[in-house]
């Protein structure tokens, strides 16, 4: 079906809003445009006049992390990593960056609301030393306050897995939590036991920002404290989206290889 040339699939961006965010066109009805960033976890809809319709999708956001080298006699044992996303396309992405950097990933495709009834079952199966919790989410500033958490999308579901997660293990450093998408409820996140979680400024990130955090801890030595201000900067928006707590990191390292 085609509406003024914009097609279901076809990656656009919002006049109105300085063409900021490349989305890829997921449904059209009437006249409203149903969208979803092609890197930044936001879905969002729009008229078809304010759309204009884009061919260069590459991302500017560059990671910078790099793999651990072995070339030495010792041997590298990273952290075993969980991650749960209501997004397979975002999931399908993180899955490609965990490879890249030669961490070890399994990833689990669940709605939003379904996690904290999945989460148990998952983490006494794989028993990973780090779990992402994400998906979508948004802030409706419109219904009310920040610090209301019934005014967020999937913030209240993101805590219920956390809590979730925190009866199968207490310890932050046991188990490490990375939760929340774009503009969660940062605070209550934190409060429900994630170590890292978004967004302090309720801004919108980017689809790999978690597995960032995930691998720089998965890629650290074990019991080894993370620098918690340059993880932070490594991610898209630095820490208006993404804070956290200092936790040591879970790579063991033996010898000789």
């Amino acid at each position: 079906m085609i509406y003024l040339n914009i097609e279901i699939g076809d990656y656009v961006t919002r006049k109105s809003y300085n063409h900021d965010t490349v989305f890829k066109v997921i449904n059209i009805k009437d006249d409203i445009v149903f969208l979803k960033g092609v890197y930044v976890r936001l879905c969002a809809d729009s008229t078809i006049s304010d759309l204009e319709k884009v061919t260069d999708v590459e991302d500017d956001f560059k990671v910078e992390l790099s793999k651990k080298e072995t070339r030495d006699d010792f041997f590298y044992l990273p952290g075993k990593i969980l991650h749960i996303d209501a997004d397979n396309e975002y999931l399908d992405k993180c899955l490609k960056f965990y490879k890249e950097m030669g961490v070890y990933a399994i990833g689990k495709k669940i709605n939003e609301e379904d996690i904290a009834d999945q989460i148990i079952g998952l983490l006494t199966e794989f028993k990973p030393d780090i779990v992402i919790i994400t998906g979508h989410d948004a802030f409706y500033s419109k219904n009310g306050t920040k610090e209301n958490i019934n005014n967020y999308k999937n913030s209240k579901n993101f805590v219920k897995a956390i809590r979730a997660a925190r009866k199968y293990e207490k310890s932050q450093e046991k188990l490490v939590i990375i939760a929340g998408a774009c503009q969660s409820d940062y605070e209550e996140l934190i409060k429900a036991g994630a170590n890292f979680a978004s967004s302090p400024k309720r801004v919108n990130i980017h689809a790999l920002d978690p597995a960032i955090i995930a691998t720089d801890i998965a890629l650290t030595e074990r019991n080894k404290p993370i620098d918690l201000v340059s993880i932070l900067e490594k991610t898209k928006y630095g820490t208006n989206g993404i804070g956290g707590i200092i936790t040591p990191g879970l790579m063991y390292v033996g010898f000789p290889r």
